[in-house]
């Protein structure tokens, strides 16, 4: 039987597609942050797998026509971003510092917790852009040598917890301003993060969405830096 489920051309597809859609109907009925629509399919999908003794190669190859599709989703965040336009202008400063905040936080701590860990320099840029978008994330790590497929992992770690534990952030130090919320989870958990900044409130979308190109750039600068401190 797995053999027959392996065969089927789009079945990594349509799995991905199911598991995505369950983990929303779990979140819209618990609304609880620990639901999060892709942490719950990556858990089923990996539960199938396991099951039914599928290879992870097997599965990707009839997967991967959802990837086709990542770089023109993150291309439509722009919507929500133009609406927001006239905000954007008037809050440009503010946008600027807080995106610079952002990346060059993240570039620190990696840095930190590199040197408290020991790893090596294969390792350590690795990790470099694991707040940003895959999609960019992928072509630094591969420039720098790195591991690819665990930035990958990474960047999908960072987001879901960031998507996870975002309002509760911003509840504990009280930041309710729309604009500083939404640069706050873009430049920490790029796209996964602005789904639920999406959720919180339009404003809120557009600056997350604005963020992720924004700190994607500001990343490509900084990643070449930060690289040599190791």
């Amino acid at each position: 039987m797995n053999q027959t489920i392996g065969d089927f051309l789009f079945f990594g597809s349509v799995l991905s597609l199911v598991s995505y859609e369950m983990g929303v109907q779990l979140k819209k009925r618990f609304k609880l942050a620990i639901f999060n629509p892709l942490l719950i399919s990556i858990l089923i999908v990996m539960a199938f797998l396991s099951v039914f003794k599928i290879n992870y190669t097997v599965y990707n190859e009839s997967a991967k026509y959802i990837s086709y599709l990542l770089t023109p989703a993150t291309v439509c965040l722009a919507v929500p971003l133009y609406r927001q336009l006239n905000l954007l202008k008037k809050h440009s400063k503010a946008i600027i510092a807080g995106t610079l905040t952002g990346v060059l936080t993240t570039m620190c701590t990696v840095l930190l917790l590199a040197l408290v860990f020991g790893l090596n320099h294969q390792e350590y840029v690795t990790f470099l852009p694991k707040s940003i978008t895959t999609a960019i994330a992928m072509g630094i790590s591969e420039e720098m040598k790195g591991f690819v497929t665990i930035t990958v992992a990474s960047i999908i770690v960072t987001g879901i917890l960031g998507s996870i534990i975002a309002e509760s952030v911003c509840r504990i130090f009280k930041i309710t301003d729309p604009v500083a919320v939404g640069i706050a989870i873009g430049s920490a958990s790029h796209a996964v993060g602005t789904t639920k900044a999406m959720e919180i409130g339009e404003i809120e979308g557009a600056m997350s969405s604005l963020a992720i190109a924004t700190s994607g750039l500001c990343t490509v600068v900084f990643a070449s830096i930060f690289a040599n401190f190791i």
